[in-house]
């Protein structure tokens, strides 16, 4: 199978299959602080199998070293934490990226909306739902964790849980939980204080199976900005996590190279027992984050917007200047005004007036509209 690929048809053909339909493709963008975020994930949990692959309630002690890490994954009665329960810390390390980036203070307990999790994470939002979350949840606090990786600039040898605690905060009247108070243990929220977190695609919350979902990690921390990553069917095994045997492994890897529909990466088979990943686009990158912006362009955001979230609002201008190739800002208000502009002149929230228009990339003003005229896509200076 050496050089094995598909056809870009085929791979659109496949994916159809193979990716879970996107649940949610227009957001109610407002429904959460920072729902919008880019998907991060902390690079410890990426490189090591620290969550199970199993959808059965698996309590095997997982135990795994290499090249001087070692850690431990001892399950409670309910189980190991799964690669699905994973969901809710990518959320977690999603909202304290964008609030750091944002110049806001964070802490290690977070208030969460269950729905707006839901809906994040690409998941249903029916009442069965909302039953796997609290599941999710009790299995994250009681998995515990023996391990010396390095986070930050520390090395630390200790046990600890995924999340230190988490507690229902209110339910409606159906027994629904509405918000949760999650609070990440100190090994996590320390990854995510040094900035040791990836971004992820948002088409990995559309992966179907565990082992896909850990491919692309591992896809992700390994390739990162090298145009192709080389390793070894055994290798890739045991990163993995899979207890599966290893011509099984390779099957399942051989499936995934048919099916090709892995975001932002390409898998072929090589001689020699290989499996080479290769970039199928630049993928999105920490780079420079944006200036933070001022408290009084925050209030005139709410005035174009009325009853937005303007820091939801921020998030998803963030994210628009990072995919747009991060141009250089000459002013970031400005930008930012010019980006919500564009939104109420789509309507989202009525229309404004403006004089001075400056443009949402870049914040450089374009051209002077007639006192009094509706703005679509800028912003008032």
């Amino acid at each position: 199978m050496a050089g094995t690929s598909i056809s870009a048809q085929g791979r659109a053909s496949a994916g159809g299959g193979a990716l879970l339909p996107d649940r949610h493709p227009q957001i109610d963008f407002f429904i959460c602080d920072i729902l919008d975020a880019i998907p991060k994930d902390d690079i410890a949990t990426m490189e090591h199998p620290v969550f199970t692959l199993s959808t059965r309630p698996d309590r095997r002690i997982l135990s795994y070293e290499h090249r001087g890490t070692q850690i431990e994954v001892i399950p409670s009665v309910k189980g190991l934490a799964t690669i699905h329960d994973k969901d809710i810390l990518i959320f977690c390390i999603s909202q304290l990226m964008a609030a750091i980036n944002a110049g806001r203070a964070v802490g290690r307990t977070l208030t969460l909306r269950a729905h707006d999790l839901l809906v994040a994470t690409n998941r249903e939002t029916s009442g069965d739902a909302y039953r796997r979350l609290k599941e999710a949840f009790e299995r994250l606090a009681g998995t515990r964790i023996t391990t010396n990786i390095v986070t930050g600039e520390e090395e630390v040898t200790t046990g600890f849980g995924l999340i230190e605690k988490w507690e229902i905060v209110k339910k409606t009247r159906g027994g629904r939980m509405v918000s949760v108070t999650v609070t990440l243990s100190d090994w996590l929220f320390r990854a995510v204080l040094s900035k040791s977190v990836l971004t992820l695609s948002r088409d990995y919350f559309r992966l179907r199976k565990p082992l896909e979902r850990r491919i692309y990690e591992l896809a992700r921390k390994h390739c990162g900005k090298q145009p192709e990553w080389r390793v070894s069917v055994e290798v890739l095994l045991k990163k993995s996590g899979s207890a599966s045997p290893r011509r099984v492994f390779r099957k399942m890897i051989r499936d995934m190279i048919e099916s090709d529909h892995l975001p932002d990466y390409r898998m072929v088979e090589e001689e020699g027992d290989l499996i080479r990943f290769t970039r199928r686009a630049q993928v999105i990158d920490e780079g420079p984050a944006a200036p933070p912006l001022s408290a009084e362009a925050l209030e005139r955001a709410r005035d174009i917007l009325p009853g937005a979230d303007v820091y939801a609002l921020e998030a998803e201008w963030r994210d628009f200047w990072a995919t747009s190739g991060r141009p250089r800002l000459r002013s970031a208000d400005r930008a930012f005004l010019g980006f919500v502009g564009k939104k109420a002149g789509r309507g989202e929230a009525g229309m404004f007036r403006a004089r001075n228009i400056s443009d949402p990339g870049t914040g450089q003003a374009v051209r002077r509209a007639s006192p009094g005229a509706p703005v679509r896509g800028f912003r008032e200076s």
